[in-house]
């Protein structure tokens, strides 16, 4: 395990104590990003994840330049064959669909495979009767898809939707970065929105919003913090308590514990 040196304070940790607080820099509180492994690990009951459509991999509908071999790339460096990975698992013996946005795919990019994985993860969950829980971290639309990829905003908020008018529960984790698109989608839909402590959350960049408003934004703009702070997010909670939490509230909307 390689040693961490907090980007935010400075402060070093060997390794393994890093891993130990869950990646999370015990003098300052940085929440490092998490790949879609370690995310599933401090989440899921142990060997309880079963993924949905594992074998769906992007195509190049635009013929972009260079784009199937930045997706090898991607693949290679995250493990995954796209940037969320979606599956039906139990947290707290409560079983649950997930999805987990990982940065480290082409930062999470939304492009139509990850439109349709997230789309078919509420389908599934609506049919089965299951709660959705989807960790969001993304850049935003893939540029490399262009309005393919706009298209899926609609395209998940319709079936968010769905899985709403089903009854069931949909729970969002904000966490660093969940910007674009994303964020002006399914990221804002849950029933119960969390953020993990000082997550960029936003649409547009710091740049772009001051030089269209002509003012200076304050220091903490965008933070999960300052959306809090604004009614755009329900609860802060530090990764620490994030499971513990998702199990309470699962428990509090009369789910029942897998046998």
């Amino acid at each position: 395990m390689a040693d961490f040196t907090c980007p935010q304070c400075q402060t070093f940790f060997p390794g393994t104590d890093f891993e130990q607080n869950l990646r999370v820099c015990g003098n300052c509180g940085y929440h490092s990003r998490l790949g879609w492994r370690q995310r599933l690990a401090v989440t899921a009951d142990e060997g309880s994840f079963i993924e949905l459509d594992a074998g769906m991999e992007p195509e190049n509908p635009l013929s972009f330049p260079g784009y199937i071999s930045k997706i090898r790339e991607s693949q290679e460096k995250s493990g995954a064959k796209e940037a969320i990975v979606t599956g039906r698992c139990t947290i707290g013996s409560y079983p649950a669909v997930v999805g987990i946005m990982d940065s480290h795919f082409m930062m999470a990019s939304m492009g139509s495979v990850v439109g349709e994985k997230v789309t078919r993860a509420f389908e599934y969950a609506a049919a089965n009767r299951l709660p959705v829980i989807i960790f969001t971290a993304s850049g935003g639309a893939r540029m490399q898809e262009g309005i393919i990829s706009l298209m899926q905003m609609a395209k998940t908020s319709g079936a968010a939707a769905k899985h709403s008018r089903a009854g069931q529960l949909y729970i969002t984790v904000l966490t660093d970065p969940t910007t674009g698109g994303v964020t002006a989608s399914f990221a804002s839909l849950g029933d119960i929105i969390i953020a993990e402590p000082k997550a960029l959350v936003a649409f547009a960049g710091r740049r772009v919003i001051e030089g269209t408003l002509g003012h200076t934004l304050p220091a903490d703009f965008q933070s999960a913090e300052f959306v809090h702070s604004h009614g755009f997010v329900d609860m802060i909670v530090p990764r620490s308590a994030l499971r513990n939490m998702l199990i309470r509230l699962i428990s509090l909307h009369n789910y029942e514990e897998a046998v």
